[in-house]
């Protein structure tokens, strides 16, 4: 099945991106690691590790930071009901590798993927279709649909924020 999606460039105002973009690569943001980028629970010595951040989950804020991606982010989309906001950082492991095939939620809802950083890692669709991470851009897709994610060897890191909204 082609997935349906709609990427916008430069999506917030400069001010609001700015302030996101230097709270979540400052030195007082917390990130949590994570063995295994897709949870399958299956561990080899290649397995691509993580760090993530929820902002909120279960129906309620889980992070001190919600306030500001709620304001300075989330009031620019379209959202009636919030499931799970959670940032993704995807270390430079000094090898190109696609995380593997999955879905975020098995039942529809709307999703967004909101690049912090340009580099070379990409969100890849289940049809084939590659996101470039471009700074300040936003991709719209139904994460009930099958897609992948890769790490990046150009910067230290890829860091993006993921929204599962209806």
């Amino acid at each position: 099945m082609k997935i349906k999606y709609k990427v916008i460039d430069n999506f917030l105002p400069k001010d609001n991106f700015n302030l996101i973009k230097e709270t979540i690569f400052g030195n007082n943001f917390n990130w949590f690691y994570h063995s295994d980028v897709n949870f399958t629970g299956v561990h080899s010595p290649d397995m691509l590790f993580y760090f993530t951040h929820l902002f909120y989950y279960h129906n309620q804020p889980s992070s001190m930071f919600f306030v500001l991606i709620n304001k300075n982010l989330i009031s620019f989309l379209d959202v009636k009901s919030l499931i799970r906001i959670k940032g993704n950082l995807y270390p430079n492991q000094h090898t190109k590798k696609e995380n593997g095939f999955h879905t975020d939620y098995d039942f529809s809802h709307k999703g967004a993927i909101f690049y912090l950083n340009t580099n070379n890692g990409r969100t890849i669709l289940n049809d084939k279709t590659k996101i470039d991470s471009v700074e300040n851009r936003i991709l719209f897709f139904d994460p009930s649909l099958s897609h992948d994610s890769e790490n990046c060897t150009d910067q230290k890191v890829r860091v993006n924020i993921n929204i599962n909204y209806f």
